[in-house]
């Protein structure tokens, strides 16, 4: 059963000096492929050397809203350049979180609305995180139009919004949450049509059941998988397939395939 995990932060300070023993941990796991996401210019940057020495791990390029008052000119050059490595597989992770509200709203709106104008001209999809902010992240995907591809990440938010971004043509992705005993959102994993569903971890964040409580890491994207098959009723190894299937089609990922 293939598995392939379409969010991870590798980079990340409670991953980065293990990030070596965690890739080696997913391959005995499955996982043939890990997008490792960046949350700012310099993060990026991490991610696309890391990229550049296993075959199997992608980067993306981008400033999380949590970042967003540092997205300046510079930074956002910055995050253009990396665009065009082979590493970069995608722009992000981009988008809009009023719950926490760490940037400055209009400055969280200017910087998702710069990340989608850059998959516009790159032809790249876009990773995006929105929490708290249904209204503002259907508006600026609204006006992005279906010139531009996505996938909303960690999917939490309102049915409006699901069906804005699965109606232009957008994925869903879901991670541990689909594990937890309080997960009220059923019905709406459910609603997303079998290609246009993907499994992540979004480590080392939300660790899924049995794991709950400690750092998450890629090898884990297997509970995420087994939750959302048993939540879908679906076979598990139909659910894998199709997810596999379908990051590698929306990232364009060029990693082997079972033979």
């Amino acid at each position: 059963m293939e598995l392939i995990d379409s969010h991870a932060h590798l980079t990340h300070e409670r991953l980065a000096e293990d990030a070596e023993a965690a890739i080696e941990r997913a391959r005995a796991a499955d996982v043939v492929a890990i997008v490792t996401v960046a949350s700012s210019a310099a993060d990026a940057a991490r991610a696309v050397e890391l990229a550049s020495r296993h075959e199997d791990v992608f980067a993306t390029a981008g400033v999380h809203p949590h970042e967003a008052d540092s997205a300046s000119a510079e930074a956002l050059s910055e995050i253009r350049d990396l665009l065009g490595r082979s590493e970069v597989v995608a722009v992000g992770e981009t988008g809009l979180d009023y719950h926490y509200d760490f940037a400055p709203r209009e400055v969280q709106r200017t910087s998702f609305a710069a990340h989608l104008e850059m998959a516009r001209d790159t032809g790249l999809p876009v990773v995006v995180h929105s929490r708290s902010a249904d209204e503002d992240t259907r508006a600026l995907i609204a006006e992005a139009g279906e010139g531009v591809r996505g996938v909303l990440h960690c999917f939490s938010a309102g049915r409006e919004l699901l069906e804005l971004a699965l109606g232009v043509g957008w994925s869903i992705s879901f991670t541990g949450l689909v594990s937890f005993r309080n997960y009220d959102q059923v019905d709406l994993l459910r609603s997303v049509p079998l290609d246009r569903i993907m499994v992540e971890t979004d480590s080392p964040y939300m660790a899924p059941m049995p794991h709950r409580g400690k750092r998450n890491e890629p090898a884990f994207v297997r509970e995420v998988l087994l939750h959302a098959a048993r939540l879908r009723g679906e076979a598990p190894e139909a659910l894998a397939a199709a997810t596999t299937r379908n990051a590698r089609r929306f990232f364009g990922l060029t990693t082997a395939e079972a033979t």
